[in-house]
C-alpha cells in the first residue's frame, strides 16, 4: 500500500463524492472498521480486534479490494480521476489501519508512520482516532451490491483455478468469463459493463440473463448464478497483461491493446465502478 501511494501528494486527493464506486465501499467499510475495534477495545474484547483486523487486512483488502486496484494504479494516467480515487481511498485506509494496529503493533505502526507523507505528529504514539471517517455517509444498498459482487467473484475464482490446476490457464488475466444471473443480481453485474473484467481479474467478462445459461455453466453456491470460464487465445498486451483481440491492429503501439493506448497516447479510459 504505501509503494502504491509513492509520490501521493495529499492536496491531491480527491473528495468522497468524487471516488469511483469501489473506493467509498473501501472506505466505508474501513469507516465501519475503526468504529468497531474502537468499540472493542472500550469493551475489552481484544480477541475481537485481532480477529476483525485480520478479516480486514488478508480477505477485505488482500483477498479484494487491492488485488482490484493494482490494474487501476499501474495502467492509468498519473493525474486521472481513476488513479487519485484510488490513491485517495489507500490514504484513508492507511490512516486508520496505521492508528489501530499501534496498541497491538506498536513497532511495525511506528515505521509505517514514518514513511507516510503529509504533515503529522512526531510519532504515531501521538496521534489521535481518525476523525475523518466520522463524516462518511452509509450506503446500505451499494454496501448489499458490493457484497454481492465479492460472493461472485470467489465464485469465479474457484472455475478459475480449476482451469489453472488443469493446465488450461497460467492466470485469472488467461481467462474470459461469461455470467448467467437474474434478478437483482443481474442488474448489479450489468451495470458494471466492461469494468466487470476488472472486478474479476480477467481478460474478459459478459453477463446475460439466467435463462440463457448453456448447457456446460457450473452452478455455484451463489442463488440464481452460473458461470463458464474458459481460457483465451487472443494476444497478451505486454503493458496491462490482458489478452485482448485488439492488440496487434494499432499500428503505432502493436504490443498493446487499445485501452492502454487510449492511457499513453489519448485522453485516458473512463471508470465509473471499480
Amino acid at each position: 500500500m504505501l509503494g502504491n501511494l509513492a509520490g501521493f501528494e495529499p492536496s491531491k486527493a480527491l473528495d468522497y463524492d468524487q471516488l469511483l464506486d469501489l473506493d467509498k465501499w473501501a472506505v466505508r467499510l474501513t469507516a465501519k472498521m475503526q468504529k468497531q475495534i474502537e468499540d472493542s477495545f472500550e469493551s475489552y474484547q481484544f480477541h475481537q480486534i485481532y480477529q476483525r483486523l485480520h478479516q480486514f487486512c488478508v480477505v477485505d483488502m488482500g483477498g479484494f479490494y487491492l488485488d482490484i486496484l493494482k490494474d487501476r494504479l499501474y495502467t492509468t494516467g498519473r493525474n486521472s480521476r481513476a488513479r487519485l480515487s484510488a490513491q485517495t481511498a489507500m490514504q484513508h485506509i492507511l490512516e486508520s489501519l496505521v492508528r489501530v494496529l499501534t496498541p497491538i503493533l506498536s513497532f511495525t505502526a511506528e515505521e509505517i508512520w514514518g514513511h507516510m507523507a503529509g504533515e503529522r505528529e512526531e510519532t504515531v504514539l501521538f496521534a489521535t482516532r481518525y476523525a475523518p471517517l466520522d463524516d462518511i455517509p452509509s450506503d446500505a444498498n451499494s454496501d448489499k451490491k458490493w457484497s454481492d459482487i465479492v460472493a461472485v467473484r470467489a465464485e469465479v475464482s474457484k472455475q478459475i483455478e480449476a482451469l489453472r490446476v488443469d493446465g488450461q490457464v497460467g492466470s485469472a488475466l488467461d481467462a474470459g468469463v461469461k455470467l448467467f444471473a437474474d434478478g437483482e443480481l443481474l442488474a448489479t453485474l450489468s451495470a458494471l459493463g466492461d469494468e466487470l473484467r476488472f472486478v474479476l481479474i480477467t481478460s474478459a467478462a459478459a453477463v446475460s440473463p439466467l435463462d440463457q445459461a448453456p448447457e456446460g455453466a457450473v452452478e455455484t453456491d451463489v442463488a440464481g448464478l452460473k458461470v463458464l470460464v474458459a481460457s483465451l487465445d487472443d494476444i497478451k498486451c505486454v503493458r496491462c497483461w490482458h489478452r485482448r483481440p485488439d492488440v496487434g491492429s494499432i499500428e503505432a503501439h502493436p504490443e498493446l491493446c487499445g485501452r492502454c493506448v487510449e492511457n499513453i497516447d489519448g485522453e485516458g479510459e473512463l471508470r465509473n465502478h471499480a
